[in-house]
């Protein structure tokens, strides 16, 4: 057997210590493995408030249609979508001092009830809305005196 050189054993440590590194680059345990987490969302929001700003006063036999409208108040520290806005007659007070009969929501017409917004009111702001009307309906041949001074409860509605 001959003796190695130090040449051949220079080479041979260049060659051992290469595959050994070369080994320990691609060396590695393959593992599964699982995890949980979580995300939370709010709880939701608060419920936009309808504000009725225009004034509608003396409604009479006769009369035109008055237009009803207003604005939004969004508590919400986020923006709020509505799509619509829904008027109604929630009922009608009779003044104090009415003369005696009835007076129903069926003295008074909406028209134009379901008015569509499709906007963000933004956070801790107002939005507005509009395009209905009421108005007294006058009915032929009835007495309409009992709604004298009522007062007429709307409704509004967030679709």
């Amino acid at each position: 057997m001959r003796k190695p050189t130090k040449k051949s054993t220079a080479i041979m440590v260049a060659v051992v210590t290469a595959v050994a590194a070369g080994g320990a680059a691609f060396a590695y345990w393959t593992a599964g493995g699982s995890g949980t987490g979580s995300a939370a969302t709010s709880e939701g929001s608060a419920n936009v408030t309808v504000v009725q700003t225009s004034d509608v006063t003396a409604m009479q036999p006769g009369d035109s249609a008055q237009a009803l409208s207003g604005t939004f108040d969004n508590p919400n520290s986020g923006p709020a979508y509505v799509g619509t806005v829904t008027a109604s007659i929630g009922g009608v007070t009779k003044a104090q001092d009415a003369p005696t009969g009835t007076c129903t929501a069926s003295d008074y017409t909406l028209a134009g009830a379901a008015m569509t917004v499709n906007a963000e009111v933004p956070a801790d702001d107002t939005g507005t809305w509009s395009g209905a009307t009421i108005k007294f309906n006058n009915k032929s041949g009835v007495n309409q005196n009992a709604c004298k001074g009522a007062t007429v409860n709307l409704t509004y509605t967030v679709g």
